[in-house]
C-alpha cells in the first residue's frame, strides 16, 4: 500500500466510526446473506460482536501507518480465527461484505479510488492473517 491509499482508508473509516453500530449490523447482514453457513460461527451477543469488529478494524486501520506494530496482533487474530474454523475461502466473503458495507456507509464518498485502497488494505491484512493460520495448520 502506498501512503495515499493508507490516508484514504484512514480518512474514510473516520467517517464510518460515528455509524459503527449500524455499519456492523450491515456487515453481518451481508456476510450471512453471502454465506449463511457462517452464522453458526457466531455465538452470543451480535451487538457486542459488532463492537469488537469495529474496534478491531479501527485498530488495524490506524496501524496501517506502522505495519511493524500491527502485524503481530493481526497474526494472533489469524491464529484465533483458524481455531474458530475460519477457512481460506471465508476471507473473500468477509472482504466482499466489508466493501459492500463501506459502500453503503460512505455513499458517494466511496469512490473507485477509495474502494481500491480498501481492497489493498484488506488484502494485506487478510494475507497476514491467512499466513499465520497456515503456520498453525502446518504445525499441527
Amino acid at each position: 500500500m502506498n501512503q495515499k491509499q493508507i490516508d484514504l482508508v484512514q480518512q474514510s473509516f473516520a467517517r464510518v466510526l460515528p455509524i459503527s453500530e449500524a455499519a456492523a449490523g450491515l456487515f453481518y447482514l451481508r456476510l450471512f446473506q453471502l454465506d449463511p453457513s457462517l452464522e453458526g460461527m457466531f455465538k452470543g451477543d451480535m451487538k457486542q460482536q459488532g463492537r469488537m469488529l469495529m474496534s478491531m478494524i479501527n485498530t488495524a486501520v490506524k496501524g496501517l501507518s506502522n505495519l511493524g506494530q500491527i502485524v503481530p496482533p493481526v497474526q494472533a487474530l489469524g491464529r484465533r480465527h483458524a481455531a474458530y474454523g475460519v477457512r481460506k475461502e471465508h476471507y473473500a466473503t468477509v472482504g466482499e461484505a466489508l466493501l459492500w458495507t463501506l459502500e453503503r456507509g460512505l455513499g458517494a464518498e466511496f469512490t473507485p479510488e477509495t474502494r481500491e485502497a480498501w481492497t489493498a488494505a484488506y488484502g494485506l491484512l487478510a494475507g497476514v492473517m491467512q499466513q499465520a493460520a497456515d503456520e498453525v495448520a502446518l504445525a499441527a
